[in-house]
């Protein structure tokens, strides 16, 4: 049985496009929220959900930083998805007769400088995937879209200008959620442990607790704070490192950590991506 994995947006998102290059075999299962494609996973209506948590121009994902962690799934894998974006409009429109684009508001900003050269009125819309949706079915001639390239294929535009971006590194990381953790398996590039801790309230309780990592020389790609429950007190921290819980200095590390944490959670365990 093909398995179906859950994205945000309409087909031809950046999270369609994630979900075709890291699981080509699965089904994409469009959804109109994050909330909607983790419901899918758990109501069993698919296997799997693809959400971006970060992006080099933007910074963390809010929505999923805050959902992640209780959600009540386990990353299985991440994915990297380079963000190209396209002008895209009806078939036999130009350039020149382009006077506005619609697009995600994150999209906007990073086209400014082309859209300024080009006199383009940029135009904020929900989600750009359905904005080509909408353009495709209104016949509109003096208007574009910015999406992915494979946003045009999905729904019969033609692209105008590719690679519009500002900065060529622009690129999202997502993760892959299932209802399992799956500690079994070693990557061929390492692995990659992410959980999230809440530190006990005594002086330099943070300090402590990093202090095992260094010790044991475990790799720490990330470390995010946000408050929890309203509180300025209680502080929650998302982490990775580079490794698995069954590698001793991990073991070690974590172990240290527990001192120090009134709350210590893994999220999941899975294979680095080549794109790291």
């Amino acid at each position: 049985m093909t398995d179906r994995i859950a994205f945000q947006g309409e087909l031809g998102a950046y999270s369609h496009e994630a979900c075709m290059s890291a699981r080509p075999e699965a089904e994409p299962v469009p959804c109109a929220s994050f909330e909607d494609a983790i419901e899918k996973v758990h109501s069993g209506d698919a296997d799997y959900a693809m959400l971006p948590v970060e992006n080099t121009t933007y910074g963390r994902v809010a929505d999923n930083h805050r959902l992640i962690p209780d959600c009540g799934l386990f990353i299985v894998a991440e994915a990297f998805v380079r963000v190209r974006i396209a002008l895209m409009a009806n078939a036999g429109v130009t350039l020149d007769d382009v006077r506005r684009v619609r697009a995600h508001p994150v999209l906007l900003p990073q086209s400014a400088e082309f859209l300024k050269s080009h006199g383009i009125e940029p135009v904020s819309a929900p989600d750009s995937a359905g904005a080509a949706a909408e353009l495709a079915r209104s016949g509109v001639r003096d208007e574009g879209v910015l999406a992915s390239e494979l946003a045009a294929k999905t729904y019969g535009l033609t692209v105008l200008a590719n690679d519009i971006e500002d900065h060529g590194h622009n690129t999202t990381r997502f993760v892959i959620m299932g209802r399992e953790p799956d500690y079994s398996r070693r990557g061929e590039l390492g692995m990659m442990t992410t959980f999230v801790f809440e530190v006990r309230n005594i002086p330099a309780a943070l300090y402590k607790a990093m202090g095992g990592f260094a010790t044991n020389s475990v790799n720490m790609t990330k470390l995010e704070s946000y408050m929890v429950d309203g509180s300025f007190t209680a502080t929650r921290f998302y982490s990775d490192i580079d490794g698995h819980p069954d590698d001793r200095n991990v073991q070690l590390a974590l172990e240290e950590l527990g001192y120090f944490t009134s709350h210590l959670e893994i999220l999941g365990v899975y294979p680095a991506d080549r794109m790291r």
